[in-house]
């Protein structure tokens, strides 16, 4: 599938919220595996895409106000676009009052009515309106949330194919139903792809209660889960996942050895898909791509070594630093200390390769920092996604990186994964209300002392005020240290980073995070999956409040602190008052709590409580309060614990949407969220997802950036510090005092662009070079599919089919058509053939001389042209059972053989004497594996899976061989340039040389191990099963 290149660019100065990606072709690149964009890529957009997209905003935000655009917006092609939206909104209000009168019986029918209605020709453009018409009526029922008319558009956006950019808050998540409903109908399968579990979990059990609703089936892929449960949940109507999930799954299937291991819906896995954080995904992380290889556990062992080598080598003096490039110089100094400390004459020996462990152990040293980039925990080193703040467990740098990282920190050296990246064209989808946010002016420092002195400053000043504040910063390192001077003035607040502690309890964190007088100082906020709402979330606070009162008497093991972090502090918040009802009914569930784990002989886990809660609170919300007291009245058990949780947490509900409504107008009085960025990103679209989280859905709020010199975004692109510090002593002698000058801050931002124009540069040459490997990629894949789930009869033209090519490679190798066959390498032809198959083919090939097959060729000449198809060699061996090698053949594989014949040799005057000994020594291999494998006397069953393993064997071995080879080629290229050569066409001539070089290798290989397998199977068996353990 192909992406629009401006995507990327489009992106980069915006702050998005969803993406979604339709795929009916073969797989996306993924991968992978961050504020939501809502795209999906669709390869049959019903509607031409937009040519601008702040165009598309403006023009879309004038129609969904029921304005024309500006006279620009009506001559262009996205007014004639947001036209057609605003129809489609028209027709799904006019649907709503019929679709109100319906009961849930007869809305569920909806779903079974669209079906039938496609599969009478119908097609989805026919039942969108309606469609969406009954997810937004299905949403209003089960979850109390009425798609807004922007929603709907957003929705419309991403059925069509393209990426919806959405501001924070504006309720993605919800517009994501109406794309996965209406192609849920097809029975093709939908994916809802999220950025971490949490997510997806959180998404299948919330909005999959519309789904459910309506009908369809959800599931949920999570890490962990065993094959069978995988492919379950994969052919449900639409399945939540993640999108390293969703791609190692696709790649784990491209590496199974038996169909009944696939998990995924083939042969065609992908047909909608729908992104969330589509920006952070395919744009952020696009330019650390990770591949698929395996790593020579003999070189494990170089990896402590380097380590201790780069530990003895001083920057400076041995080795440069590039901090713009992450890259890293040797000196000469330094190479020559790296070899005596090694004790080797060249770091570079291709026999000893030294100097790529130590590069990396250098890289490690220098670039990765515990806390920022990592942490350690279990004995692991687990990476911190520095665009969100989250630990990734699954995912590892390539190139050796992460084993060198290891090395340093005196971990286990672990083995290496993979993952790739697309783009996509965006449409804007406008807000609901008009965005009254203040953005306020850039303060830079000339220290980083002076700036988080002033951080804690505004911070300690908006807490006095009651204002809730939200810091932002890039690491946990410089959280924590934020946090600890807010610790010294005893100012109340919470932190949400990597460490365990912490990010187990996000959810609750981000919940009271608007409320008065709320601290929160957080690492990256994209991807958190929670809105901060002005005085608090009511259904977080009142499962809180929940857990708080019924967990002590249910259970009294400990929580262990890693699992489910450290409790999230109230002080400084004002107290939620319960009326009478809700204490009384928490009086009732904890005594009942208390019953229940007395009656019970083993103790309940903490685990097993906080779930059995969480799923009363669910289930509560699924049965309301009116059934819920039904149910109790009527109740025969004697202490209904999950029932009375369920109708405890509706009431104490009521009373928190009381308190947090009326703290929430108190907090908009104030001014209400106040955001704090201390460094820019690297990207302003990563700035602005960080500012959307003030002043959303009409809110009000404010946003301040403060910056030092002594940024590592300054430092790494060569910010011209001495300037920018002569121009900050003209203003005061005052180092620690905020400037907001523009000459300063202009300087700034320009710095910011340039690093954006430098990454996008990189992730174009990275799509580039990828896509050179991609269409190989592709080919293998295929071809694997085909060995896999073929029947017996392609699994065996397969073989036919390589036995035939490797007979013309070998032919082809030593005879030339254009010259007499008394010149030909005769003498080798025949050794290279009787090599082939062990002693299947040693005395067939004995018996043939050099002499006999040149006289034997010399009397064909004398004849002249003659029809290959019935004609054998004179005087020569007849192959056993030939007439099975010809005729066993399929026509397919007659095509084929065609095809070689025409098109792969080089024509000349002994052209037809060269198809003869093709034709020959192609049908002798063909039908001496045949007589082989019959002799045998092994079932039909057994043969075929042998033949299936050899093949997939062969072509995994030599596919992972490929890939490391393309992975040097990438870096060996760019070398060339200076040789005025064009490094992608050079990646381009000599990848694809290496490919066909892989597929040559890959049939002779597999045609030597079928005929030495064959030649004594019970001898190959046993081999064979120890080779692959």
């Amino acid at each position: 599938m192909a992406f629009a290149g401006a995507a990327a660019a489009s992106l980069s100065s915006s702050a998005p919220s969803i993406l979604l990606v339709s795929a009916v072709t073969p797989p996306p690149r993924l991968l992978p595996t961050s504020s939501i964009l809502s795209p999906v890529y669709s390869a049959r957009p019903k509607r031409p895409p937009t040519l601008s997209c702040n165009a598309a905003a403006a023009t879309v935000a004038a129609a969904a106000a029921g304005k024309p655009g500006s006279w620009r917006d009506l001559c262009s092609l996205n007014a004639w676009v947001v036209r057609d939206y605003r129809r489609l909104v028209d027709a799904v209000g006019a649907l709503e009052p019929r679709l109100r009168g319906l009961t849930d019986e007869r809305l569920r029918a909806k779903t079974d009515e669209f079906r039938a209605r496609l599969a009478r020709g119908e097609t989805l453009a026919d039942v969108q309106a309606e469609a969406f018409a009954v997810v937004r009526e299905a949403a209003r029922r089960t979850l109390g949330m009425r798609h807004f008319d922007v929603q709907i558009i957003g929705g419309a956006v991403l059925h069509d194919g393209c990426i919806a950019e959405m501001k924070t808050g504006e309720g993605k998540t919800l517009v994501s139903t109406l794309a996965a409903y209406l192609n849920a109908l097809t029975s093709e399968g939908v994916h809802v792809v999220t950025v971490n579990d949490y997510l997806a979990q959180r998404d299948a059990e919330w909005m999959g209660r519309v789904h459910r609703f309506l009908g369809l089936s959800v599931g949920l892929i999570q890490a962990g889960m065993k094959a069978d449960e995988r492919r379950a949940n994969y052919r449900c109507d639409i399945t939540y996942t993640n999108n390293s999930e969703l791609g190692f799954d696709y790649l784990r299937d491209n590496l199974s050895r038996n169909k009944e291991q696939l998990v995924m819906r083939w042969p065609t896995p992908f047909h909608f898909a729908i992104v969330d954080e589509v920006d952070s995904v395919l744009i952020d992380e696009g330019r650390n791509p990770l591949l698929i290889s395996g790593e020579d556990n003999r070189d494990a062992a170089r990896y402590p070594v380097a380590a201790k080598v780069a530990d003895l080598l001083m920057e400076g003096v041995h080795y440069i630093v590039e901090l713009k490039s992450n890259n890293i110089d040797l000196t000469e100094d330094g190479v020559t200390c790296a070899e005596m400390i090694l004790e080797t004459n060249d770091l570079w020996d291709e026999n000893d390769p030294w100097a790529r462990f130590v590069m990396n152990a250098l890289k490690a040293k220098e670039f990765y920092r515990r806390d920022v980039q990592y942490i350690v925990r279990d004995g692991k080193a687990l990476i911190i996604n520095e665009l969100t703040g989250r630990v990734e467990p699954k995912r590892r740098w390539s190139d050796g990186i992460h084993q060198a990282v290891e090395a340093k920190e005196g971990l286990k050296i672990q083995e290496k994964e993979f993952l790739k990246m697309f783009k996509t064209p965006v449409i804007e989808v406008p807000t609901n209300l008009p965005n009254i946010r203040v953005d306020l002016p850039i303060q830079a420092f000339a220290t980083a002392r002076g700036k988080w002195q002033y951080v804690r400053a505004e911070v300690e000043s908006m807490f006095h005020l009651g204002r809730p504040v939200l810091v932002g910063t890039t690491s946990v390192e410089s959280s924590e240290y934020l946090s600890d001077l807010l610790k010294a003035r005893n100012i109340p607040h919470n932190v949400l980073n990597a460490r365990p502690k912490y990010a187990a309890r996000e959810a609750e964190i981000v919940a009271q995070a608007g409320r008065k007088h709320a601290i929160t100082i957080s690492t990256n906020m994209a991807g958190r999956g929670t809105d901060i709402i002005l005085g608090g979330n009511p259904k977080m606070l009142a499962k809180e409040i929940i857990e708080d009162n019924v967990l002590p008497f249910l259970t009294h093991e400990p929580p262990d602190v890693e699992t489910v972090g450290e409790s999230t502090s109230h002080k400084g918040l004002s107290k939620i008052k319960l009326g009478p009802s809700s204490l009384g009914l928490l009086a009732k569930a904890a005594i009942i709590a208390k019953y229940v784990q007395r009656s019970e002989r083993n103790e309940w886990p903490f685990q097993k409580a906080k779930s059995t809660i969480a799923e009363s609170v669910e289930m509560s919300h699924t049965i309301g309060m009116e059934k819920l007291q039904n149910r109790l009245a009527e109740e025969s058990e004697m202490y209904p614990l999950c029932d009375t949780i369920g109708l405890a947490y509706l009431t104490v509900l009521r009373d928190c949407e009381i308190h947090c409504s009326t703290e929430g107008a108190e907090v908009k009085a104030l001014g209400g969220l106040h955001v704090i960025g201390t460094s820019l990103h690297e990207s302003r679209r990563i700035d602005n997802q960080l500012r959307g989280r003030a002043g959303r859905q009409g809110d009000p709020g404010s946003t301040r950036f403060m910056v030092s010199l002594q940024d590592e975004m300054f430092r790494k692109f060569n910010l011209d510090t001495e300037w920018a510090v002569r121009l900050i002593s003209r203003i005061t002698n005052d180092e620690d005092i905020a400037i907001e000058s523009n000459a300063v801050v202009k300087q700034l931002l320009g710095l910011q662009i340039n690093a954006e124009k430098y990454y996008f540069g990189i992730r174009k040459s990275l799509v580039e070079f990828d896509e050179v490997l991609e269409v190989q990629r592709k080919h293998v894949y295929n071809l694997r599919q085909v060995i896999l789930s073929g029947d017996s009869e392609s699994c065996s033209e397969q073989i036919f089919q390589y036995m035939q090519a490797v007979a013309d490679d070998i032919i082809l190798g030593n005879a030339d058509p254009q010259k007499p066959p008394n010149t030909w390498k005769l003498a080798n032809l025949l050794d290279e053939f009787g090599s082939l198959g062990g002693t299947l083919l040693d005395e067939p090939f004995k018996e043939i001389q050099e002499e006999d097959l040149l006289s034997s060729l010399e009397q064909i000449h004398e004849y002249g042209p003659v029809n290959v198809d019935n004609f054998t060699l004179p005087n020569m061996p007849v192959s056993p059972n030939s007439f099975r090698g010809i005729w066993k053949r399929t026509s397919s594989m007659m095509r084929w053989l065609a095809i070689c014949v025409d098109d792969a040799s080089k024509k000349g005057r002994y052209t037809y004497i060269v198809n003869m000994l093709r034709k020959y020594f192609g049908d002798f291999l063909i039908a001496t594996y045949l007589d082989a494998v019959q002799e045998s006397r092994y079932d039909d069953a057994y043969i075929r899976g042998i033949e299936r393993e050899i093949l997939l064997k062969t072509l995994d071995t030599l596919w992972k061989d490929h890939l490391v080879n393309m992975n040097k080629l990438s870096s060996a290229v760019n070398v060339r340039s200076f040789g005025h050569r064009n490094p992608l066409e050079e990646y381009k001539i000599d990848g694809c040389r290496f490919f066909i070089s892989m597929l040559s290798a890959t049939r002779r290989l597999t045609v030597e191990s079928l005929l030495h397998y064959w030649s004594s199977p019970m001898e190959s068996e046993e081999i064979f099963n120890t080779g692959d353990k």
